[in-house]
């Protein structure tokens, strides 16, 4: 693992088509504090292995990134460093700890920012969806490879969904105002990809605090589009999701050898 700059070396044209390098990003310096007390929601352990090094070894597996860039806590960034090398990933794979800001957009925005020249894809992947498969990973950037600007995993929304009139009081009974049509209603997850320059152009343009980059890509006006997102890429955020993700992993083991 290097902080230092990398070399560039010349995209060449492969069967009529330039090559492109793609980069991960994941901001890991939440304190997930839904997940009760303890250390940040990245460092918590997954089958003995903190969350953030499962996250990073899911963007490493894809061939197609070559550099991941881990926003680290501020205060925790060397932690971060040993912890990463401390476990075994891919030697192809270079990693880079930056230390976070105080917002995820503003972590994220700290992440690019540390990105050297001759990446041509971005990719923003949670910390906190450590189980995310490769093959959505290659999905999302294939489809930025054929000219999406932005590009999210998703799936149909399995429950009924109510809008709502937000209660004054947490708790108290809220008016139900409007029954969407989930059909047409996804839930987002991440790795979310997109075109390096729209990315940084969104990043410097978006002042308002969106809870995902594809929002801010939105506000630009420029198209985004879904790739279909994986049952295993959820979101750990609450103790139970932990519950759920260490089922999913010992699975994983019996059946795979992870």
């Amino acid at each position: 693992m290097s902080d230092a700059p990398l070399p560039q070396p010349p995209a060449q044209p492969v069967s009529g088509r330039t090559t492109t390098r793609t980069a991960a990003v994941i901001p890991a310096a939440g304190r997930g504090v839904r997940l009760g007390p303890g250390a940040p929601k990245a460092l918590r352990t997954l089958g003995g292995t903190p969350m953030l090094i499962h996250a990073v070894r899911a963007m490493a597996d894809s061939r197609a990134v070559s550099l991941v860039v881990v926003v680290a806590p501020p205060e925790g960034a060397a932690e971060v460093r040993t912890l990463l090398d401390a476990h075994a990933l891919p030697d192809r794979t270079e990693f880079v700890v930056v230390p976070g800001g105080e917002s995820r957009q503003e972590s994220v925005k700290l992440g690019l920012d540390a990105l050297p020249p001759g990446f041509d894809i971005v990719l923003v992947h949670d910390a906190a969806r450590p189980l995310v498969p490769v093959d959505t990973v290659d999905a999302v950037v294939e489809a930025v490879r054929d000219g999406a600007p932005a590009v999210v995993p998703a799936l149909p929304l399995a429950d009924t969904v109510k809008q709502v009139e937000p209660a004054a009081v947490p708790g108290e009974p809220e008016l139900v105002v409007a029954t969407p049509d989930r059909s047409l209603l996804r839930a987002v997850q991440t790795p979310q990809g997109f075109d390096r320059d729209t990315l940084v152009r969104a990043h410097e343009t978006v002042t308002d605090n969106v809870t995902d980059d594809a929002s801010m890509i939105e506000q630009l006006g420029l198209p985004v589009v879904t790739v279909p997102g994986h049952e295993e890429a959820f979101k750990v955020t609450r103790p139970l999701d932990l519950v759920l993700a260490e089922a999913v992993l010992a699975r994983r083991r019996l059946n795979d050898g992870f």
